[in-house]
């Protein structure tokens, strides 16, 4: 007998690396039972911080009230629903909010923050020492992005480059502050990459990127006999475009400012590299997050000062890209963590 679809409702916020988590979680849903996804863009009321919203929830407010007080929410904007997706602590509210108001079971990628774990039935985390608390689930954040393994071939390094590596360049974020001189490295390496190895690049820009860098990129694009193969200006292009990279490189170079991105890199299993600023600290969470890769062999890091075209290749040769999907994993944890939503699995 043909098993209907699951109802699912994915609160989103306008950060792509956000709901590309929530979309990553439906994808792994519908590798075990068919999926039909309704999108429900929030946005919270500038007057009322997110704290209180969680002091609401966690004092037994209506959800109702904490909906139409916190998002301007009401009743009729809501669709029936069997499950509850999210990322991103700005959603968090309501995906409680509507998960109680509905009552069906829900699942949010991150931190719960202030909020008590009896709202959330089940919590993806990617930091280890999150994975005891109740209803966590230890995974990398989930990703949509999963390519075919790979064919066999020789390991990638200085015997072996890449034809077509894909460039990830992102900008300024909490820790990250990149110098004039860090987008300068950035280009030259580009330019001696392709005339010392022969590699041509796919690069993108994020909604991040400094007018810099993205002019500068754009121009050596245009150049006749240009390092870039492709392209992607995200001011132009817009969120979306990530994917397309990810299917033709051979090996990816991020700027570590992204925990999205390298997570999204490795989980298409490809050899990443990241690069970040001399002396940047990044913080202990994501310092911790870059560890655990590290420790799997899924991805290996430079400073701008460091990067040459022998040590990317170097780097990429001390890779060894994840073998398994990360999506069938996932899709196997949530069958045993909520088998309501999957009989018989």
């Amino acid at each position: 007998m043909q098993i209907r679809p699951l109802k699912a409702l994915l609160i989103a916020d306008d950060k792509p690396g956000h709901y590309h988590q929530a979309e990553g979680v439906l994808a792994a849903m519908a590798r075990v039972r068919p999926v039909e996804a309704r999108r429900v863009v929030v946005r919270r009321r500038v007057w009322i911080p997110t704290r209180t919203l969680h002091q609401l929830l966690n004092g037994g407010v209506a959800p109702k009230l904490i909906l139409r007080l916190g998002y301007g929410i009401g009743s009729h904007d809501l669709s029936a629903a069997d499950v509850i997706v999210s990322a991103g602590g700005e959603t968090l509210a309501a995906n409680a909010a509507i998960a109680k108001l509905l009552a069906v079971p829900n699942i949010f990628c991150g931190r719960l923050r202030r909020l008590a774990p009896e709202h959330v039935r089940l919590v993806i985390v990617s930091l280890e020492r999150f994975a005891v608390l109740p209803n966590h689930l230890l995974v990398l954040p989930p990703s949509p992005f999963e390519l075919a393994p790979p064919s066999a071939l020789e390991p990638l390094g200085p015997d072996n480059p890449p034809r077509f590596a894909g460039a990830l360049v992102g900008g300024d974020s909490g820790s990250v502050r990149y110098s004039g001189g860090d987008w300068e490295k950035l280009i030259r390496f580009l330019r001696q990459s392709h005339q010392c190895h022969g590699l041509r690049w796919l690069v993108t820009t994020s909604r991040r990127s400094s007018r810099q860098i993205a002019d500068a990129l754009a121009a050596m694009a245009a150049e006749s006999n240009s390092p870039i193969e492709r392209f992607i200006d995200y001011r132009t292009a817009g969120p979306g475009t990530l994917a397309q990279v990810l299917a033709a490189a051979q090996a990816i170079l991020v700027t570590a400012d992204s925990t999205t991105m390298i997570t999204e890199a490795v989980g298409a299993r490809l050899p990443v590299v990241a690069v970040a600023c001399d002396g940047c600290a990044m913080e202990e969470r994501e310092a911790e997050y870059r560890e655990l890769l590290a420790r799997k062999g899924w991805y290996r890091s430079l400073s701008f000062s460091e990067l040459t075209p022998d040590a990317f290749l170097n780097a990429l040769a001390q890779v060894t890209p994840r073998k398994t999907s990360a999506l069938d994993e996932l899709a196997t944890a949530l069958a045993q963590r909520l088998p309501e939503l999957f009989p018989g699995k």
